[in-house]
């Protein structure tokens, strides 16, 4: 562990025990006023696209009021900079974020978090956060992901102490975390109390908004709400930088332009709802908003120095609707990225200089994830794969060109990291086991649950030549968190030799597969 490692631990340790009712040296209210009467951050808070001198930091208060973000090099905050939000108001559900910086380089940047009444000017108790900023030379670099948070009707259990799994990935003193989809789970209520296998009772803690499916805006942002009742999730974002992805249950389970709603259902608009959702998640996820499709673009790139570059995918805003996926030409049926993010994808990875290129994807490349059936014995399918183990058909397609554009371009050392299907796995892409053989090969590892059932594991399709070479699920479909088969992913990147370690981890942050990967890229050449 490295002296700034060590350092943090205990600076965090010290700051986390002081929560966000007492105020260090130098805090004080700009008005004097009782608890009672102050603005309240219930919510915690979040920073997030760390890159460059810049981080975005996020809270929410629970009246109109502007959030102020003072930030310091020490913990002390001896010389702070102070930056002010616009007003949050009902508008944006009283959440707020602002762009910090100027940010020196890759420091510990310490942050408190404060917001100000707009009638009264009355100051709330502050809430303390910690990121590390972004190298510029060649160092270690540790970061997690992982997916699927509060599912199958698994939310806060207070029994367990919570989502224990987000404690597990703050104890590894990670960068940055990718949450690579399902950050909420809108299609699912949360009941208060589950009989899971053997007989245990699962108790969860519940409130309005996830007594039903998600259908108002507000049902949507109370499940953003929700999430953020739990202890350990509320630490973890005041400590871990977030990279957030857009899939599936952020709206509705398995959607796509042709979804069609259950009876749970009043709005049968899939359009509407992923309209009201997408405004929540914009107003809740730590991601610095983009102008591209009306300010609402979700991929991005994020730039960590030399040795890593992390491109964020949406593999749901852009797609087709689900369908057999078999159609031979690429065409609007074949859409998975679309032609304008795949055109983005195939031009940032050619323009990426550093030593490893994540592709933080929601949804894994060879495994089957089926949608019901087209008609009588025709399956529909929701992610990539089809199922037919032959050349590149349906949404295939796409990811052939891809892969085929990254060797003619020798654009060496991707990595491809997701989750999705509730259970972890690694599978190596391999030219001479696959039907389509025009790419180099490559790795893909995927991590989850976070708080969620576990199911698996899913069939691997040929087409692109995977092998197994690990995978870890459930004895049944459903599993609770109690059985433990809930998982997260750990990437070490090795600063000097270049060598990326990647581990899949338990509940308990117990390894339970490791492999390490050899740049194919010289490290010399990387400046």
């Amino acid at each position: 562990m490295s002296q700034f490692d060590l350092k943090r631990r205990r600076v965090i340790q010290a700051v986390g025990t002081v929560g966000a009712g007492l105020l260090l040296p130098g805090v004080a209210p700009a008005v004097i006023a009782s608890v009672q009467d102050r603005p309240k951050m219930v919510d915690g808070v979040q920073s997030g696209d760390v890159f460059g001198d810049k981080a975005i930091v996020w809270s929410r208060s629970d009246r109109p009021s502007r959030m102020i973000v003072e930030w310091d090099t020490r913990t002390m905050f001896t010389q702070p900079r102070r930056v002010v939000s616009a007003l949050a108001d009902q508008r944006s559900d009283f959440t707020a974020r602002v762009e910090l910086s100027g940010l020196p380089v890759d420091q510990a940047i310490f942050y408190r978090v404060s917001f100000e009444d707009a009638q009264s000017g009355v100051v709330s108790e502050p809430w303390f956060g910690h990121l590390r900023s972004t190298p510029q030379q060649r160092r270690d670099i540790r970061f997690v992901w992982s997916g699927d948070t509060v599912g199958q009707g698994f939310g806060i259990n207070p029994d367990i102490g919570g989502m224990r799994i987000y404690e597990a990935m703050r104890l590894r003193l990670p960068d940055f975390f990718i949450h690579s989809g399902d950050t909420i789970y809108a299609d699912s209520p949360v009941p208060e109390q589950l009989t899971t296998e053997g007989g245990r009772v699962w108790r969860n803690i519940t409130t309005e908004a996830k007594s039903k499916v998600a259908e108002t805006l507000d049902e949507y942002r109370g499940n953003y709400r929700y999430n953020l009742m739990d202890e350990n999730l509320r630490r973890f974002n005041a400590e871990v930088p977030q990279i957030w992805q857009w899939d599936d249950h952020e709206v509705t389970n398995n959607w796509s332009p042709s979804k069609q709603l259950d009876d749970r259902y009043k709005v049968k608009d899939i359009g509407l709802l992923s309209s009201r959702a997408r405004q929540a998640y914009l107003e809740y996820a730590p991601l610095r908003l983009q102008e591209a499709d009306n300010g609402g673009r979700i991929y991005r790139k994020i730039p960590y120095g030399p040795m890593l570059d992390v491109f964020v995918l949406d593999m749901r805003s852009y797609r087709a609707g689900n369908d057999a996926n078999l159609a031979d030409k690429p065409g609007p049926t074949t859409a998975f990225l679309g032609r304008e993010q795949l055109d983005w994808l195939k031009r940032e990875l050619n323009a990426s200089r550093a030593q490893w290129k994540v592709i933080a994807a929601d949804m894994p490349i060879g495994l089957g994830v089926p949608d019901g059936e087209v008609s009588p014995g025709v399956q529909r399918w929701e992610a990539i794969a089809n199922g037919n183990d032959g050349p590149a058909l349906g949404r295939e397609l796409e990811v052939a060109e891809l892969l085929a554009y990254l060797r003619a371009q020798k654009i060496r050392d991707c990595v491809w990291l997701t989750a999705d299907v509730h259970y972890c796995a690694a599978h190596h892409y391999q030219p001479d086991l696959a039907v389509f053989q025009d790419f180099d090969p490559f790795w893909e590892f995927v991590a989850g649950p976070l708080n969620a059932g576990s199911y698996g594991p899913n069939v691997l399709d040929k087409t692109f030549g995977p092998e197994l070479v690990f995978q870890k699920a459930p004895p049944a479909q459903n599993t609770s968190p109690f059985a433990g088969f809930q998982f997260f992913g750990e990437v070490n990147i090795d600063g000097q030799t270049g060598e990326m370690t990647v581990a899949l981890r338990d509940l308990d942050g117990v390894s339970v597969f490791e492999r390490k990967l050899q740049p194919v890229k010289e490290v010399s050449r990387i400046v």
